[in-house]
């Protein structure tokens, strides 16, 4: 079996000495690349420190249940604890049993209060010329 590596993919824009990039992903590869996650932290008021929010974590289908998964969402912690982060969050499709089920496994909490408040497309400039 080949190593696994963690490889730092983008960080944009380049961060300056102690800073965190807007957006930032990791590659896992195994021989080639086996997933990924993109990532980039926010700041809670609840909390009054940063949170790690996963935006994409993605194994490729030959590659899963191979613990790269894990791998990717241990690396993203070691990171969260670098950081100071009080959260590390996610969001998952409710009906997307086998991850929802992965992640509880890894201490992960689903959060049945929370719901996703979302404005796409042509919504965004609807609200952005209301007037106030």
């Amino acid at each position: 079996m080949k190593t696994l590596l963690l490889l730092a993919l983008l960080a944009s824009p380049a961060p300056a000495h102690g800073q965190q990039p807007d957006l930032a992903a990791r590659l896992a590869q195994r021989g080639a690349p086996a997933g990924f996650a993109f990532y980039f932290f926010h700041y809670s008021t609840w909390r009054g420190q940063p949170t790690l929010f996963l935006e994409d974590l993605f194994v490729r289908p030959q590659y899963r249940g191979k613990g790269i998964g894990k791998a990717l969402l241990v690396h993203l912690a070691k990171i969260a604890v670098a950081e100071n982060c009080g959260r590390f969050e996610w969001q998952v499709l409710d009906w997307n049993t086998p991850s929802i089920e992965f992640y509880k496994s890894l201490g992960a909490e689903v959060m049945k209060e929370w719901l996703t408040m979302r404005i796409s497309g042509e919504g965004i400039a609807k609200l952005a010329a209301q007037a106030v």
